[in-house]
């Protein structure tokens, strides 16, 4: 099952971007709808959030990442001839290889939308990761992008998805991005994960470096695509 976000939504007439968050963390939703706001305008595509009910809390592991691709790309099946974009709103970017096989739309994953805005924004960039777990798949991320001489590393908050609220996780935040800049040479920073979303000013202030949401990483280069593919 499915549920779409309640936030505001533009004039389909001007397009549609779908926006499916994998884990079943409303919260997380939310935050993404939230952080989106600031590509709406009147007469642009709507962007249409909606959560996977069945997926995992958060998506944690390798399994959950294999079996969010599963229902990534049955939503996508299902709304392709009502969207004009997709962007899989995990940075683990589950079901990306195999939605561009099955939709002609255009379809953006968080993770390598932010690592592309990373290389545009600094030199090294280095991403601040939910659990230890989560390392690993960023790592290979960044090696089968080519990105390995951009990338200063991944440190993990110990935070899951569903755990990302509040004053000690923010300060947690600040402390890994701090880590990443002074000891790894990391110019710019990502937020690892879509539920992140609200700590991004907090932490790029305390910071002094662009921190990058990758959610509207990924929202920016869908809005071009179906602004251009319109005209």
């Amino acid at each position: 099952m499915t549920q779409k976000n309640n936030g505001a939504e533009g004039n389909n007439d001007n397009g549609r971007i779908l926006v499916i968050n994998p884990n079943s963390t409303q919260a997380v939703t939310n935050g993404i709808d939230e952080a989106l706001n600031p590509f709406r305008f009147s007469n642009g595509p709507s962007f249409d959030c909606i959560t996977i009910e069945t997926g995992p809390p958060g998506i944690a592991t390798q399994s959950h990442v294999d079996d969010a691709a599963a229902q990534v790309c049955d939503l996508i099946e299902r709304e392709d001839n009502a969207a004009d974009a997709f962007v899989i709103a995990c940075f683990s970017d589950p079901g990306f290889y195999a939605a561009k096989e099955i939709t002609t739309k255009p379809v953006f994953g968080i993770g390598m939308s932010s690592f592309a805005q990373a290389t545009l924004l600094g030199e090294r960039f280095g991403i601040i990761a939910i659990l230890e777990g989560s390392t690993v798949r960023q790592r290979r991320a960044v090696r089968i992008m080519g990105l390995d001489s951009r990338y200063a590393g991944s440190l993990p908050i110990g935070f899951g998805a569903e755990e990302l609220a509040g004053d000690q996780v923010r300060d947690r935040m600040i402390e890994v991005g701090g880590t990443l800049i002074e000891n790894n040479g990391a110019d710019v920073l990502i937020m690892g994960c879509a539920g992140m979303a609200h700590f991004q000013s907090d932490i790029e202030t305390a910071l002094g470096v662009p921190v990058i949401d990758p959610s509207q990483a990924a929202a920016s280069q869908a809005l071009a695509a179906t602004c251009l593919s319109r005209q």
